[in-house]
């Protein structure tokens, strides 16, 4: 995705300046040489070259935003199954977390080095062992 992106942005930077490679001369009205190039219609090229890349830009940053909102990240398809419910912070970067998956409840212990599955959750109640 990144290659694709660095890609399109160097053709992007590429049109740009091979639309502005010439400086245009500007002649006083009447008074331009024979052999000066006619440059009708240029300024409209320019601006419509401008508007196409605003609305390629535009349109690269909405689905990139789409794609980040629906939750498929790294090429994944589909939404994520795990949530976190709750979470209690026990100080010292300690935390017990419930995590949520596919409808099951699980109660974590969190510390810098580990995570641990302390116990399976049913319906609010924690099982005895």
């Amino acid at each position: 995705m990144r290659r694709l992106l660095a890609s399109f942005a160097f053709l992007l930077s590429c049109a740009v300046l091979s639309a502005e490679a010439k400086d245009p001369v500007i002649y006083p009205r009447g008074s331009a040489p024979a052999d000066a190039p006619a440059s009708a219609g240029k300024e409209g090229a320019n601006s419509s070259l401008y508007l196409a890349v605003a609305l390629l830009a535009g349109a690269g940053g909405w689905w990139l935003w789409l794609k980040r909102r629906s939750g498929v990240r790294g090429g994944l398809a589909g939404g994520s199954h795990l949530t976190i419910a709750e979470s209690k912070s026990l100080g010292s970067r300690q935390y017990l977390v419930v995590a949520d998956y596919a409808g099951k409840k699980f109660l974590l212990g969190v510390c810098p080095g580990s995570i641990e599955l302390l116990t399976p959750l049913d319906g609010g109640k924690a099982k005895e062992s």
